[in-house]
C-alpha cells in the first residue's frame, strides 16, 4: 500500500466522482473510474449493469475496455487506475491481467473488494504469470466518495 496521495490524484478522483454522480442519476450504483498513463486519460468508465443489463458494465471495466481499445493492446502498463469504489473481484483480476501499476480507491468495498475483503486478489503477489501486483492507495476523498452512496 501507498499513502502518498498527489494534486493529480485529488484531481483526477473528482472527475470519477464526477462521473460517479452521472452513473446514479442513470439509476445505477454511483462509481466512476478513469484510466490514465502519464499525463492522459486513457479510458473512463461509469457503473452501467442495470442501464445496460450487463453484469460486466463496472465502472472500472469500462474504462479499461476503453483505454485497451485506445491504446490497441490487452497490455496497460504504466497506467493507473482511479475509482471511486474498491475494484470488486472481477475488476481486480482484470486489472492485475492487463498489468495496471497503480490503483487509486476512494471508498472500500470490505464484501467482495480486491484489497480490503477476504480476497486481496488486487494485492497478491501470489498469482503466476500477472507479474506483481499494482501500488495501491487507498481512502482518497474518502468523505466525498461515501457521501455518493448517501443521498
Amino acid at each position: 500500500m501507498q499513502t502518498t496521495v498527489t494534486e493529480a490524484d485529488l484531481g483526477y478522483m473528482r472527475r470519477c466522482i464526477e462521473l460517479a454522480t452521472g452513473a446514479r442519476a442513470s439509476g445505477d450504483y454511483p462509481v466512476g473510474a478513469l484510466v490514465v498513463r502519464g499525463e492522459n486519460v486513457l479510458g473512463s468508465g461509469v457503473e452501467s449493469s442495470r442501464r445496460l443489463l450487463d453484469v460486466a458494465a463496472h465502472a472500472e471495466i469500462e474504462a479499461l475496455r476503453a483505454a485497451c481499445a485506445r491504446v490497441g493492446a490487452l497490455q496497460l502498463h504504466g497506467a493507473t487506475v482511479y475509482t471511486t469504489v474498491e475494484p470488486c473481484y472481477m475488476c481486480s483480476v482484470a486489472i492485475r491481467q492487463l498489468g495496471i501499476a497503480r490503483v487509486v480507491i476512494g471508498r472500500p468495498y470490505p464484501a467482495a473488494g480486491g484489497v480490503s475483503s477476504r480476497y486481496p486478489i488486487l494485492c497478491d503477489a501470489g498469482f503466476a504469470g500477472w507479474g506483481p501486483p499494482p501500488v495501491v492507495v487507498t481512502d482518497v476523498l474518502l468523505d466525498e466518495c461515501n457521501a455518493l452512496f448517501e443521498r
